[in-house]
């Protein structure tokens, strides 16, 4: 693999904040549970796996810019990798969209964009990021656990009445 360029992304190169989104395999759901104040999962592997693809974005760049910054990965001048990062009131930003090209993936892009990310946030005076995933994207749960980002919470709500009813949101943090 050549070399990989992470930047943020300005106006000159708003274009790639349009980075279409790809699929991406759904084989299991993580279980989170609560006792005595610790959060702690279960994971569970379906029998049939499926892919899904989450809808594309109409990205804004003066509005990205106006409530946080997108940061891009390049190789040769193309943007393959794209972390976008939100405010919040509180001490942890949000990181409301992380997306790397398929053909890219597996390879620490991703974790790249969150430790540039992180550095980033921390400059700005927060603490850290959170960010949410869904219970039934089981790899993308684990990936964040694995880059040290914790479990915060559980939204079991934000579905209800969708046709997505029956999946959750888990809270994921990282200091």
């Amino acid at each position: 693999m050549k070399s990989i360029e992470y930047r943020e992304i300005t106006k000159d190169c708003a274009t790639d904040l349009q980075l279409p989104n790809e699929p991406f395999k759904i084989f299991g759901r993580m279980i989170i549970n609560r006792n005595n104040d610790k959060w702690s999962y279960e994971t569970e592997i379906f029998t049939e796996a499926y892919y899904m693809t989450f809808p594309e974005e109409e990205y804004d760049f003066e509005m990205i810019t106006r409530n946080g910054f997108a940061l891009g990965a390049y190789e040769n001048g193309n943007c393959i990798g794209l972390a976008i990062f939100q405010n919040n009131s509180g001490k942890y930003m949000y990181l409301y969209d992380l997306k790397v090209n398929k053909e890219f993936r597996r390879k620490g892009i991703a974790e790249k964009l969150i430790s540039s990310g992180l550095k980033l946030v921390r400059s700005l005076g927060c603490t850290g990021i959170y960010t949410i995933g869904q219970d039934n994207n089981l790899a993308a749960c684990k990936f964040y656990l694995k880059q040290n980002f914790v479990i915060g919470g559980l939204n079991t709500n934000d579905y209800k009445h969708t046709k997505q009813e029956g999946k959750s949101n888990v809270y994921f943090y990282l200091d």
